[in-house]
């Protein structure tokens, strides 16, 4: 089955940004920031790290809490005086829960550099791969991202829920396209052609799906999450089932968003 072609209107919209950003580059910093790092490649570093020092310091001591207390404001008042600080420090982080689930996504995306060297035995020298072998280190790279959720897997349902609501939904997005974007890299794909969004877009559609999956997986070691996985990965080819597959995560998410927002008293 041919691939899918990138939408015009999102082409000529990069197109026009990055034209934008050359013709006035002292305009790049006031830019938003998925413009500014939309991608990773071999020829473009990744951004800096997103956490001051302080809070960084918060939300590690925090995020030891989360299996027990969730993705909340009390797991981060914890945190900040597990490191030193007053509750009321916790200020430093206006988004509140979400900065925690932020942190989890930033810290487990960034957790497979090092984990992708230890797998496929990387000495960081430039290599090129047959298809194949990138798509086998695409599947082995992705079930280890979802591996990463293991400790808090019975906490990520509310998480997703707090993602769900419109203020974090830009940010959650971004952080599942460089997601995807990463796997793709470390597994070795080059490809420079109109397939490196069709790529990217069907496996931020497939991870978020499997992602879901697993919040309700009671086999030994998420067996089956990892063979819904595999499945969804081998219909890459079937944009349809990728598309259906992503639908079913977006339906999810937005209806935890609304009882949540109706927990708190808005009228939905």
């Amino acid at each position: 089955m041919a691939p899918s072609r990138v939408p015009t209107g999102l082409t000529t919209l990069l197109r026009r940004t990055i034209q934008h950003q050359k013709q006035h580059p002292h305009l790049q910093s006031l830019c938003c920031p998925i413009l500014r790092r939309s991608y990773q490649s071999y020829d473009h570093p990744p951004a800096p790290g997103v956490f001051g020092a302080a809070e960084q310091a918060i939300l590690s001591a925090a995020y030891r809490h989360v299996p027990e207390h969730g993705f909340t404001q009390h797991a981060l008042s914890l945190g900040a005086r597990d490191a030193g600080y007053l509750d009321i420090s916790t200020n430093l982080l206006p988004e509140g829960p979400f900065s925690l689930i932020r942190y989890h996504l930033v810290t487990q995306r960034e957790a497979l550099t090092p984990q992708s060297e230890l797998i496929f035995h990387s000495r960081g020298e430039e290599k090129t791969y047959l298809p194949q072998q990138v798509l086998d280190k695409v599947e082995r790279l992705t079930w280890e991202r979802l591996l990463g959720n293991q400790e808090v897997n019975h906490r990520w349902q509310e998480a997703l829920a707090i993602m769900a609501q419109p203020p974090h939904v830009p940010a959650s997005l971004r952080e599942l396209a460089l997601l995807a974007d990463d796997i793709y890299y470390l597994a070795g794909d080059t490809s420079v052609d109109s397939s490196w969004y069709t790529k990217r877009g069907s496996l931020s559609m497939i991870y978020a799906s499997s992602e879901l999956f697993m919040t309700n997986d009671r086999s030994a070691g998420f067996g089956e999450t990892r063979a819904f996985l595999q499945r969804r990965l081998d219909e890459t080819n079937n944009v349809g089932g990728a598309w259906g597959s992503f639908a079913q995560w977006v339906s999810f998410t937005a209806s935890a968003g609304v009882n949540v927002l109706r927990s708190k008293g808005f009228r939905i």
